[in-house]
């Protein structure tokens, strides 16, 4: 006889709602750490969290081991748990595996892409017009352009690298978005190179998103260093 594992309340919980709470908690708290509701160096409270998102314990905890994996935790044994901090190094060793990565999914994805994964970006891109000034919604469009061609690349593995590394960038992102270029260059570029794939155009494509990746690269190490020098 199996017995199904029970929450905190003492009710049964199948192993599909488990994952599913699980996945919901993840989701929300690396929100929370990407978009700085959490600050890079913050203690996570995991009591305070199961309040504010009215999880329980268990996916919370499932949710700080998945997010540890990916860097955007530190668990320390007998201190507790932290947001990763940010650091120089850290940026130059994130954007050097980034750089290759990506341009591997835009020579995948150019081979494998659909139509629908190409009308889902045109899609997303139509939508910046409305979002002109909002730095916020821009990101999410960018967000959503790279996933689309993370997607279209077709291999699991390579996503799943990606989206970690997408995230740990992003967050570094909104650090210094008060100090980060002009957002509709960034959408510019994404339309040149949505062009680029529905052409099949692997050399081009690869190019823009080298480019892409770079010009970020190097505004968020202007930022930082800045930063350094004001203080």
């Amino acid at each position: 006889m199996i017995i199904a594992p029970e929450d905190e309340h003492g009710n049964a919980v199948s192993r599909r709602s488990r994952q599913s709470l699980s996945q919901q908690a993840y989701e929300q708290i690396r929100r929370k750490i990407v978009s700085l509701g959490l600050p890079p160096g913050a203690i996570v409270d995991e009591a305070a969290l199961q309040n504010e998102l009215g999880l329980g314990r268990t996916p919370i905890r499932e949710a700080l081991l998945r997010l540890s994996l990916e860097k955007l935790v530190t668990i320390v044994p007998r201190r507790g748990i932290f947001v990763t901090e940010i650091g120089i190094t850290d940026l130059q060793r994130l954007f050097e595996v980034r750089l290759d990565l990506e341009a591997l999914a835009v020579r995948l994805a150019v081979e494998r892409g659909t139509d629908e994964h190409w009308a889902r970006m045109e899609f997303a891109l139509d939508s910046a017009a409305e979002a002109d000034g909002d730095y916020e919604a821009l990101i999410v469009i960018d967000e959503m352009c790279h996933q689309i061609i993370y997607e279209a690349a077709d291999n699991k593995f390579l996503q799943d690298a990606l989206v970690t590394l997408y995230a740990l960038s992003l967050r570094l992102w909104y650090f210094f978005l008060n100090r980060i270029g002009d957002m509709q260059e960034v959408i510019l570029k994404h339309r040149l190179m949505l062009e680029a794939l529905q052409a099949r155009d692997a050399d081009r494509a690869v190019s823009l998103m080298t480019e892409h990746i770079h010009t970020f690269q190097e505004e968020v190490l202007s930022a930082m260093l800045g930063g350094t020098d004001a203080e």
